[in-house]
């Protein structure tokens, strides 16, 4: 470098020697003098003439006359030179007339110099994987593939409420390897489904598998195509439950309204995943352990494992959530069996320090995840998936409880193929759901708050005659408010209610509102509508429509007509079960 070049360079601050090459993008050191500046934002110095006393901006100050070393009035202090020598151009500068001269400014060890540096390249190097952050989380929001819900979910999850999420997995054989699986030419019927129901206190969480081959009613869907039009693809009675997915152009919203009118469940979300994700998921986290009680080797699934436990990934993970002949009772049920033990590897997996503090692993699964699937247009960002998993991060693997709706054969059939709701213990299962109840022995951290709503049903109980109760419509089917009441005051004497009308908001769950010497006429309406300690909100009473106080009775969604009980179950029904925690051997 020239004498003029060392002169020049002495004004150049060394972050200003990183420019953004505008060919490749990325930014690269230049140490000509003719180099660009840098386009990072931040503070800019202003030059002054060399010599001394002159007065120097840097960063917004003045500097004194004669209080730094050689170069001060040229040099932010804050930034160093890069070590090596240096020909300075003129001598120190002259003291101030009339001021005691002061002692020079100590030079910099070339030690400090070359710390300095470093901290203002690090400086950069923070900015720059900040810039590349960003970029990072740009990447996988564009790699997230969404699907409108058209109307038939709850809106999303909600961080203070219980969640439901309806995870699909279906047969269409797409990417790369997968010709071998699935019926050829499938549109991607609902394979396998599973709603996912955590606790609103995030203790326990229930994972309810619902067999493909269910015979149900899929209701009629407004669907979203591909141009953003609307169409109402029709419902059909009488089919199997994966018909909901794929079939006539169904989308996953209409697997939603399916599961709602079987088990009275609207999921918040949905996610759908085909043969790739569990490929590349298992992958990503370096596999999953299972366990077999016995050899398989299945033609069909292409499994062929040995009896004991094994670490399975990619096709070999995927072969093993298809076997069905070489497990069981060689039908969808018993391969049920197999999802539920894969699903709960990968959770014990996702949730061990050897994923968790792998950098490596977590980006890979970030990549693998936002590929693999598709969720709903409330789960199109990283920001809001992000949020949903950490809520599902606050549940105990070992609080996870994996069951399926109970079933019966079909009786219409005379080779069993399909499988129709057993009506004597399945409502029980949805009931729990809905209430959420553990389906495990978890001891809920709520107990405290259970134990004072139970305590409202005990005491005295007014006359039916002496109730007096205005009724609202919440969110129950049009003509809920009058027809409560006809049955109220005709069948159970509770003679002092009326109509109010609908009520300002709607609600999940129907509720008793009342003052606090209107308790023996709660206990006694409570009864006579079979209502919960949950459902009763001990607050104001209102003055009806004769100007006297009466309790305010607002029926939620969970209405379902005059007479039929509102009570909630407080245990849930004996079903089979496993939980996450535990490996079980498939045979």
């Amino acid at each position: 470098m020239d004498a003029q070049g060392r002169g020049r360079a002495d004004n150049i601050d060394p972050a200003d020697q990183w420019v953004l090459n505008p060919n490749t993008g990325e930014y690269e050191l230049r140490l000509s003098t003719s180099a660009a500046q840098s386009t990072v934002p931040g503070p800019r110095r202003s030059a002054s003439p060399r010599g001394g006393g002159g007065k120097t901006a840097a960063r917004g100050r003045t500097a004194a006359p004669g209080r730094g070393g050689p170069d001060s009035g040229a040099r932010d202090t804050l930034v160093s030179e890069v070590p090596g020598p240096r020909r300075r151009r003129g001598g120190p500068p002259e003291p101030t007339p009339g001021r005691r001269n002061r002692r020079p400014v100590k030079k910099k060890s070339k030690a400090k110099k070359i710390l300095l540096w470093t901290g203002g390249s690090m400086a950069f190097v923070l900015v720059a994987v900040s810039a590349a952050g960003y970029l990072y989380i740009k990447h996988l929001n564009d790699n997230i593939t969404s699907v409108s819900d058209d109307g038939a979910s709850t809106g999303g999850f909600r961080k203070d409420e219980a969640i439901n999420i309806l995870l699909i997995g279906t047969d269409k054989r797409t990417g790369k390897g997968n010709e071998g699986y699935g019926d050829a030419g499938s549109v991607g019927h609902a394979d396998t489904n599973i709603l996912l129901h955590v606790s609103k206190d995030r203790t326990n969480a229930t994972a309810l598998s619902i067999p493909r081959d269910l015979i149900v009613n899929v209701p009629d869907c407004p669907t979203t195509q591909s141009d953003g039009s609307k169409k109402v693809i029709p419902g059909t009675d009488n089919v199997r439950f994966n018909t909901s997915l794929g079939q006539d152009g169904r989308t996953p919203s209409c697997t939603m309204r399916t599961v709602t009118e079987l088990t009275g469940i609207t999921p918040d979300d949905f996610m759908v995943a085909d043969f790739n994700a569990v490929k590349t998921l298992t992958t990503a986290v370096g596999g999953v352990d299972v366990c077999l009680g016995k050899n398989i080797d299945d033609k069909d699934s292409h499994l062929k494992l040995s009896k004991g436990t094994h670490n399975i990934s990619g096709e070999q993970a995927l072969a093993f959530v298809r076997t069905r002949h070489s497990v069981g009772f060689g039908g969808d049920l018993s391969r049920i069996g197999l999802q539920q033990q894969f699903l709960s590897a990968l959770m014990r997996k996702l949730s061990s320090n050897s994923t968790l503090s792998s950098p490596t692993k977590m980006l890979k699964l970030a990549e693998a995840g936002t590929k693999a699937l598709t969720v709903d247009d409330k789960l199109d960002s990283i920001g809001k998936l992000k949020d949903l998993g950490l809520e599902l991060g606050k549940l105990n693997p070992k609080n996870l409880t994996f069951t399926t709706v109970p079933v019966v054969d079909n009786p219409a059939e005379k080779v069993k193929t399909t499988v129709v709701l057993n009506n004597s213990t399945a409502p029980a299962v949805f009931d729990a759901i809905k209430g959420d109840v553990s389906f495990s022995d978890v001891k809920k951290k709520q107990k405290a708050a259970k134990d004072a709503q139970a305590a409202r049903l005990k005491g005295t109980k007014a006359a039916a005659s002496d109730v007096r109760v205005r009724i609202l419509n919440g969110g129950a089917a049009s003509g809920s408010a009058q027809a409560a009441l006809n049955w109220l005051q005709n069948d159970e004497g509770v003679t002092r209610s009326e109509n109010a009308g609908n009520a300002p908001a709607a609600l999940k769950k129907t509720t008793l509102e009342y003052g606090p010497d209107q308790a023996a006429q709660a206990r006694r309406l409570a009864a006579i509508m079979g209502l919960s300690g949950s459902a009763m909100k001990p607050g104001k009473s209102v003055t009806n429509s004769q100007g006297l106080p009466a309790m305010t009775l607002t029926l939620g969604t969970d209405f379902k007509g005059a007479g039929v009980p509102l009570s909630t179950p407080t245990k849930a029904p004996k079903v089979d079960k496993s939980t996450a925690d535990k490996v079980q051997c498939a045979s």
